[in-house]
Order: structure tokens, then sequence, then C-alpha cells
């Protein structure tokens, strides 16, 4: 080792006297809604897998099946030779169920919004991003070359503000249609009104609103009857697909220009085979299973009647306020058999760690009944 200063160690310490430091903690997998951590069954209320697809066993037969014919697939590039018949067939079951003309599959949702956002933007460009937008999406916006102006969460007018003041030749909005730690919906009418009115382009964000909103289970745009008003969707496989992967589905035109512009998508190993197949098994299943979305949804309702409020989708956030008290009620629900994460900055705003309770449709009523009692002992009581 070298004797560089260990700047390294210094900025560690300064993590700890934030209260912010993080460490992993193994969990084993033994159902899409249980795991065993140090060897002790503990429900599991942290996981994206809202519909439970991760462990269907068609999903699981499909994948077994891929791995033994074929391994991981070919390993490299879409543009290369990464791109199989399997990947090509699932571009065209996400745009069949997105009701667009064309999809393009990224390795993760975050390379996804990344490759997106830079591809639109550039020095001509203004992006305008919802203050509470993901991770990935700020750092498109970091990277697009573009001017950015940040409006303020779910706010139509503010937004309407800043694209009329706007010189740029061209607009982008960018938007999570279901934010992924508040639960919250964007207000995507009044949205796309906007965006029509200025000329701007519209990305939405479905990543936790695919296969949970919509008739199709295409997310908030397709249920509002928006889908058709909106340029550019991005989705995930790695929610309630239950996969991995992120995708665009979009007209064929700006599918050809995204494949040979977006550095996210063209520098980047493309997808494996087994899990484009599980992505392409779980369409198929929440397709012929419409009673699974009807589970997650009796439990939001379950789940928000114990709660006393009022709950827009299978995300609810409880805010504490101070990270350690946050970490410490995540710790008491652990001991008591429920895992619920924690969430503090900079995930969230100062002073709003919270815990962030993600509902499936594999709960049973009485987890969700469990969790509830815990929570009343623990945090809401």
């Amino acid at each position: 080792m070298s004797d560089k200063p260990d700047w390294i160690d210094a900025a560690l310490e300064q993590i700890a006297s934030r209260g912010r430091h993080r460490s992993l903690a193994p969990v084993t997998p033994r159902t899409a809604v249980e795991v065993d951590v140090n060897g002790r069954g503990v429900r599991l209320f942290s996981s994206n897998d809202y519909l439970g697809l991760s462990q269907h066993p068609a999903i699981r037969d499909a994948v077994a099946r891929a791995v033994l014919e074929s391994g991981m697939g070919p390993r490299g590039a879409a543009l290369i030779c990464g791109y199989t018949s399997e990947h090509e067939a699932l571009e065209a079951d996400l745009a069949t169920l997105a009701g667009t003309e064309a999809a393009l599959l990224f390795p993760s949702g975050f390379a996804a919004n990344l490759g997106v956002v830079t591809a639109l933007g550039g020095e001509d460009a203004t992006v305008f991003s919802d203050a509470l937008n993901h991770a990935s999406i700020i750092d498109g916006c970091r990277l697009a070359r573009a001017k950015v102006r940040v409006y303020r969460h779910a706010d139509v007018d503010h937004l309407d503000a800043l694209l009329a003041a706007s010189t740029t030749p061209r607009r982008i909005v960018v938007t999570e249609t279901l934010f992924s730690m508040d639960g919250d919906l964007a207000p995507l009418a009044g949205i796309v009104d906007v965006c029509e009115r200025h000329g701007a382009t519209l990305v939405t964000d479905e990543a936790h609103a695919t296969l949970v909103f919509g008739s199709r289970g295409s997310g908030l745009a397709e249920s509002l009857g928006l889908a058709d008003r909106v340029d550019v969707h991005i989705g995930t496989l790695s929610k309630a697909l239950g996969s991995q992967g992120g995708f665009v589905a979009t007209s064929s035109r700006t599918r050809e220009y995204l494949l040979n512009v977006a550095r996210a998508y063209v520098f980047t190993t493309s997808p494996t085979l087994p899990v484009v197949i599980a992505a392409r098994e779980a369409i198929r299943v929440a397709a012929g299973n419409p009673g699974l979305r009807a589970k997650l949804w009796e439990n939001v309702q379950q789940l928000g009647e114990s709660l006393g409020r009022s709950l827009s989708s299978q995300i609810a956030p409880l805010v504490i306020g101070d990270e350690r008290d946050a970490v410490s009620a995540s710790r008491s629900l652990l001991e008591r058999g429920f895992h619920v994460t924690a969430i503090r900055p900079p995930t969230v705003p100062e002073g709003s760690s919270r815990l962030r309770i993600a509902l499936s449709a594999a709960h049973s009523a009485d987890d969700v009944a469990a969790l509830s009692e815990a929570l009343r002992e623990t945090v809401v009581g």
C-alpha cells in the first residue's frame, strides 16, 4: 500500500459522525416476501418485487431451461454480439405493453434514464426535472451538456413558469410517474398539457408503475389515458417484472436515435439471456393473471386503513425525521421479524429520514396485519 494521505478514512469518519454510515447486510431468499437474515426467517417489506414474479414457478422454469440450453448467452454490447432474437422479441413485447412503435433494452433502469437524458440533451437544450426525481435522472441531467431547471416537486404551475421563461430551442421535461421514496403520483395530466402548450418533449419514468397501473400494465400514463401524449416512456424489468434491466418505449425514429447516441446503451454489455427470458415470461404471466395486481391493491388498501391514511400506491413511507431514529426503528422491526429499510439522506432530503414500506401481491392479509401491529408497537403508536 502507498503512504498517500488516507483521505478515505477521514471521509468515512465524517459519514459516521453524521449518522450516515451504511453497510451491506446479506439476506438469503426463501420466497418473494421472505428471506433469511442471520439464519432467521424475516418477512420482506422492502423489495420492489411488487407482483412476486421473481419466484413464480413458470418464470423459474423458463430461466432454468434457458440456462441449460444457452448459458448466459453471448457476452458483448448489443451492437457487437449481445443482441439475440430473444432480446429482439422482448423489445417487441415491451413495445406492445407500452403501446408504442418500438422499445430498446438497457442493462438497468439507471442506464436507461442516464442514456435517454444525456442523448436528448445538448447545448441547445434545457432539461426540466422534478425536484424529487431519481438519482439516475439527476446524473443524466449533470451529464447532458444542457441547461437544467429543477421545478418544485409535482408543481405544474412552477414547471409552466420555467418553460415560459426558457429561450432554448429544445426543451425536455422528465419526471417519475410514481415517486419511489414518497409513493405519490406525478400530476401527469397537467404536465402533459403544459408540455404540449410549450412544445416540450415529455419523458416519463414508469419504473415503479410498470405492471402496477394501467389495464395493460404499462404504467400511470396508460391508466390516465395519456400514454399517446408521452414522447418517451422509460421502464424497468427489475421491479414488478421480477427480473433485471431497463427499457425505453418510444417511436421507431427515437429508438434508432438512442441506439446510435445513448452512451449508456452503446458502451455496455447487453442483458444476459436468462434475464431476458425471465422478463418475457413475466409479461406473459402478468397478462394471464390479473388477480396478482388486484391482490396488490387489496394489500395497499389494507395497509392504508391500518395506518389511517389513503395510499396512492404500493409504496408507503413513514417519515420519522432524524436519521438515527429511522435506523433504530428499522432495527426494532427487524427484531420483530420484519425487513423494512430505513431511507436516509442523500436519498431523501435532510430531516425526512423514513421507513419505506413496499407491498407485494405475494404478501398475505396476515402478513400485512402483522406488519401493521408491529408498526403500532414500534413507530406509529
